[in-house]
């Protein structure tokens, strides 16, 4: 598990370290920035894009056919990625029912984002998995503490800072995948289910939210006691990290 699980905020407790190494923790939040500006930004355009390209004109008429990030950041989505680890965008509102297919045009436009948040991944991936700068992550603080102590090389500068990209990345990613409303994994399950089932599993969408809230609420109440969310996750983010930037072990470590 994850020490953002064992410690009220991550960014709090990187920034207990600053006295330690005021550059590396600058270069940690710098990349938390980046996978937020980069990974949710992206992750609704692509949203708003594959809607359009669809013909679903919905997107565009509200200005969300951009990269632009203030399009897209959502506060309480921002604050939580800050917090914990794993947040949203604001969402793009789309109509299906202009497309062709609308079940199908659910499900590809809603897996467009999560699939965009492991294009970036992938990219910043790149340097890792052909071991050009080192694997050193974000949450193994106890590593980054010795690390910061004997002073970081330029390669693990830019080996923190890849590799947070990657794995806030993929966290994004995979989170957006379970299939719980609003998040964008229940419009792919109501889109790929057969009619029957999906008509019953739409019909769940309104428990979404508040199940999805004491998930997250969970860990946090109970000090990482019962972090149910994060062992759905982890074999996801274990397998997608090692695949995009070829880490061999686990890759909170």
């Amino acid at each position: 598990m994850p020490p953002c699980y064992d410690e009220p905020t991550l960014i709090f407790v990187y920034g207990d370290l600053l006295d330690v190494d005021a550059f590396a923790t600058l270069v940690f939040v710098g990349a938390v920035v980046t996978a937020l500006i980069a990974g949710i930004s992206f992750h609704e355009f692509s949203h708003a894009y594959v809607a359009d390209l669809l013909g679903d004109r919905l997107p565009r008429s509200r200005g969300r056919v951009t990269l632009n990030p203030l399009a897209h950041l959502d506060p309480a989505g921002t604050i939580l990625l800050f917090l914990v680890g794993f947040g949203w965008g604001k969402p793009v509102p789309v109509n299906p029912n202009a497309t062709r297919n609308p079940k199908a045009s659910l499900a590809t436009v809603a897996g467009a984002g999560p699939v965009s948040n492991f294009l970036v991944a992938l990219v910043a991936g790149i340097p890792l998995k052909l071991d050009m700068v080192p694997w050193i992550s974000p949450f193994n603080l106890r590593a980054f503490s010795v690390l910061a102590f004997r002073g970081f090389t330029t390669e693990e500068y830019i080996g923190l800072y890849l590799s947070s990209i990657v794995l806030f990345s993929v966290i994004l990613g995979v989170f957006n995948l379970i299939p719980i409303a609003p998040l964008d994994g229940f419009k792919v399950a109501v889109g790929l289910l057969p009619r029957d089932l999906s008509i019953a599993f739409a019909g769940m969408e309104r428990y979404g939210p508040l199940i999805l809230i004491a998930l997250i609420a969970l860990p946090i109440l109970t000090g990482g006691q019962f972090g149910v969310l994060f062992e759905i996750m982890n074999p996801a983010i274990q397998f997608l990290t090692r695949l995009f930037a070829g880490r061999q072990g686990a890759v909170f470590d």
